[in-house]
């Protein structure tokens, strides 16, 4: 790999403190170095930053990118594809889609944005080989999925039955058998009733069949997590996503774990940072606004937006995304099938679109086309909280940006919401086009605070990266940390936020987009197709449980459809794999 050198930028990079400062940023190897040899300048290749904006390259937590459900809402939605198309280029494929795009497209789109590395919300076992297949086809970012296990009969039955030990032995196994991540839990002990019609509305309502509740898997699974090592947290869908005055059930949610610490034992090489790059959670609540919702019903419908947060800080095992709503269209798609079944009622039912998916023993999904519009009292409403749940919690170390594409939004629209998060007079410029109870019924109104761009840098990758577990590679620029630096046309001295348009076509189109020391994306253009990775666990434990455990697995596998052998996802599915050993011995575990 060729040597490089980004000069005179000014650099913001949270997890090693750098605000701002003008500074060189040099690569070897396609890895950030402290400096370069005689011999590497003379072939180096030089990037002038002077008066542009430097960061380390984007990273999205939390995104549906890939999987059967993603699929279904591309090809349900024909028309989203007509308005939104991506020509053929000598090096990039043609592409289309908006709120749902092809592959391709949103690969290209992600980098020309300054984005790297980007991880699938929520990959269902049975459709895990789906998954793969299309993050292999993703040009360009580095990824990875979260295994979707909050109401698979397995794990119920485990945590019923108080089985910790072989609860973990099996989320191990299905971590190695489907090359995952992560642990997503979705609406835990909801889905399953959901198959049945139905679904739990409180965290001691057992579901039927299992009986376990949702406080039994959310404990069983965060515990199970730590057990493990896992890179990243327990990531949490809440129950009763979408209704009036879930904001109460998702704090009684969030407590659940609050006596589990965070004990990440990954067997890893951590570049340098001068902050702990470790995570400091142990749950991680994804689209929070979604949760977030006030009032008893859609008439006195409100935020809960400023509960939540006070909740947020004063909790120390907590980070959340928000899940912004940009206005505009989306597709809303997502494991928690009830939720859909509701936003599909309340659209109006006729001459709608919907899809719903039963995952047979393992979770399901949902599907339907929305659009979020200034003139709706709901959609204003919902546009700020998810705007709240960044700006009023303080640490911004326990926040992530989001849209929880593409259901909130579209993750293009990243540069309007870091736009709103930069200015008040921005929001309320917007507020003055929306429904009156955007402000009216938020707090947002009264809400003085503009984020700096270090405070989005952290939102925007290295927070995103110290959540999930990455920061031994993503998300800063310390030495020995992947060479992949976003460069903006942003003069720190001459920036004005208030300059909205300005600040959207900044941090829309990149003037460099760099990926392990090659520059990829040049002011909007795709420039080099570079390999990208696959990250996934693979947990260590006891020999002998995992017996036990696989002894009721095969014994209980009959209710698949699928035969045993063809459960497993192969290693041809993945292009440049890289497996992370978690809870392997403690000598292989460095940057404790």
């Amino acid at each position: 790999m060729s040597t490089m050198v980004i000069k005179n930028g000014s650099v913001f990079d949270p997890l090693n403190g750098i605000d701002g400062e003008v500074m060189d940023v040099f690569i070897k190897d396609g890895k950030v170095v402290k400096d370069l040899s005689g011999a590497d300048r003379k072939r180096v290749e030089v990037i002038d930053a002077r008066g542009k904006t430097v960061m380390p390259g984007g990273v999205d937590s939390h995104a549906h990118v890939a999987g059967a459900k993603v699929n279904a809402g591309r090809l349900m939605r024909p028309e989203d594809h007509i308005g939104s198309v991506q020509p053929r280029t000598k090096i990039a494929h043609s592409g289309s889609g908006y709120t749902v795009p092809s592959v391709y497209k949103q690969g290209y789109d992600y980098s020309t944005m300054g984005y790297t590395t980007v991880f699938e919300a929520a990959m269902p076992p049975l459709e895990a080989r789906h998954t793969h297949e299309e993050m292999r086809s993703t040009p360009m970012l580095d990824m990875g999925a979260y295994l979707v296990l909050g109401n698979n009969w397995f794990l119920m039955r485990y945590l019923h039955q108080g089985e910790m030990e072989k609860a973990t032995a099996y989320v191990a196994w299905m971590m190695k058998t489907h090359k995952a991540y992560g642990i997503k839990c979705v609406n835990p002990a909801g889905v399953e009733n959901w198959g049945w019609g139905k679904n739990v509305t409180s965290l001691d309502q057992p579901n039927i069949h299992f009986e376990v509740t949702a406080r039994e898997v959310i404990s069983g699974l965060a515990e199970v997590n730590e057990r493990l090592g896992m890179p990243i947290s327990l990531h949490l869908h809440a129950n009763n996503l979408g209704h009036p005055g879930n904001a109460e059930i998702t704090k009684d949610s969030l407590a659940v774990p609050s006596g589990i610490g965070p004990d990440q034992k990954m067997g890893v090489e951590w570049a340098e940072t001068k902050m702990d790059p470790h995570r400091s959670q142990s749950v991680y609540l994804a689209h929070a606004q979604f949760n977030a919702f006030g009032g008893s019903g859609w008439r006195d419908f409100e935020s809960g937006a400023d509960g939540l947060a006070k909740y947020v800080n004063k909790a120390d095992h907590v980070v959340i995304d928000n899940g912004a709503v940009p206005f505009g269209p989306a597709t809303c798609m997502t494991g928690d099938g009830p939720s859909i079944h509701d936003l599909y009622v309340l659209a109006g039912m006729g001459g709608q679109k919907w899809s719903n998916t039963d995952v047979e023993l393992e979770c399901g999904s949902g599907v339907i086309p929305f659009t979020y519009l200034k003139g709706s009292p709901i959609s204003a409403v919902q546009w700020a909280i998810g705007l709240e749940m960044l700006l009023l919690v303080d640490d911004p170390w326990k926040t992530i940006m989001t849209t929880d594409h593409p259901n909130g939004g579209v993750f293009t629209q990243y540069p309007r919401v870091i736009a709103w998060l930069m200015s008040k007079r921005a929001r309320d410029a917007t507020a003055a086009e929306c429904h009156k109870w955007g402000y009216d019924r938020s707090s947002l109104g009264g809400v003085e605070r503009e984020m700096s761009l270090f405070e989005i840098a952290i939102l925007t990758r290295a927070n995103a990266a110290r959540t999930i577990g990455m920061a031994h590679r993503k998300g800063h620029l310390g030495a020995g940390a992947d060479g992949d630096v976003a460069v903006y046309d942003i003069d720190p001295e001459k920036f004005d936020p208030h300059q909205v348009e300005k600040v959207v076509r900044a941090f829309g189109r990149a003037e460099y987009t760099i990926k392990d020391g090659m520059v990829v994306a040049r002011e909007g253009e795709v420039v080099a197709v570079p390999e990208a990775r696959r990250y996934y666990c693979e947990p260590e434990v006891d020999e002998g449980l995992t017996r036990d455990m696989m002894a009721d697995v095969k014994e209980w596998f009959k209710y698949y459809t699928v035969g045993f052998a063809n459960y497993p996802v192969p290693d041809k599915y993945l292009r440049n794999p890289e497996p992370i050993v978690i809870n392997g011995p403690a000598e292989a575990r460095e940057g404790r």
